[in-house]
């Protein structure tokens, strides 16, 4: 049995890993896929504190490294099962059941589809969620960003490294990209804005060729040629194997305190998974510290 699993390999786990370790706690992580999760899309990174030009992949090697040098044990195995509500906590992943007195659940968050009828069809034929990833496949081309946050404003300014031009295509009159990265897009002569608009339909038969538009104001439509998409208009939690088990909002995140517990004893939950003002690098991996600090003092207590 283990003192405490991990489930997800992003930052907040990977900064929980760091932590339980460093304190002599047998710590096991769970990762399905890669490590890193959404921080490996991008491209460039300049607001996590020491890193004034880090690449994501970059940071997260750095973090992975770190952890194992502690003795961090590291599955790549897919979880498909939890009972954590007694005192020990057991996780399924079909391969094996690892048993654990305490849970951090740091699954992170996947973006958010469009809803578009081919939009699943096309994904990987002109629809994409990570400009980091496919980007270099449109040199000299048109591309169409949806969104205005940061992650498209960060998608935007990137895609002109390859592209021709760069519509942003955002269903408001203003950005919620923070000034910085707003100014940067404005200034750039590859980008162009258009605003208050929403795309109702994707045109091509066997990729993308072009997307059709509805100005949300005039109702006016109108069709856009373009040779690629890449959708950045929010994040949807990974939540979907513990509904029913930990509290959540209506949107899907966990709700836990300010030392990041859930509702059920010695379960933890750290990062872009639960509810919280600011999703960022720099705070998923203070929730991990925390959630492993806390956890610790759950497994003395056990212990007394």
């Amino acid at each position: 049995m283990y003192d405490l699993i991990i489930l997800g390999g992003g930052p907040a786990g990977l900064a929980a890993g760091l932590y339980a370790c460093r304190s002599k706690l047998d710590t096991a992580m769970i990762e399905k896929m890669y490590l890193g999760g959404q921080i490996v899309t991008t491209y460039e990174i300049e607001n996590y504190p020491g890193y004034e030009d880090i690449s994501g992949p970059d940071l997260i090697n750095k973090m992975e490294a770190q952890t194992k040098r502690y003795g961090l044990q590291i599955y790549n195995e897919e979880v498909v099962g939890l009972d954590i509500t007694g005192k020990v906590k057991k996780v399924n992943t079909g391969k094996k059941t690892y048993e654990a007195k305490s849970i951090i659940l740091a699954m992170g968050a996947t973006p958010k589809e469009l809803g578009l009828e081919k939009e699943k069809k096309f994904r990987g034929s002109g629809v994409s969620y990570c400009a980091t990833c496919d980007g270099a496949f449109y040199k000299d081309q048109v591309v169409a960003v949806i969104g205005g946050g940061d992650t498209a404003m960060e998608d935007a300014n990137y895609l002109t490294k390859f592209a021709k031009k760069v519509y942003v295509i955002h269903r408001r009159d203003q950005l919620r990209a923070s000034k910085t990265l707003q100014d940067r897009a404005f200034a750039n002569s590859k980008i162009e804005f258009i605003w208050n608009t929403v795309v109702t339909d994707i045109q091509g038969e066997y990729g993308v060729e072009g997307l059709k538009l509805k100005n949300v104001k005039t109702n006016e439509e109108n069709s856009l040629k373009v040779d690629g998409m890449f959708v950045a208009i929010g994040l949807s939690p990974n939540t979907e194997i513990i509904k029913g088990i930990v509290n959540t909002d209506e949107y899907g995140y966990i709700l836990t305190d300010e030392d990041m517990r859930t509702n059920v004893p010695g379960v933890f939950a750290a990062g872009d998974i639960r509810k919280k003002t600011l999703r960022q690098v720099v705070t998923a991996t203070a929730d991990g510290a925390i959630a492993a600090y806390v956890a610790e003092r759950y497994i003395d207590s056990m212990e007394e």
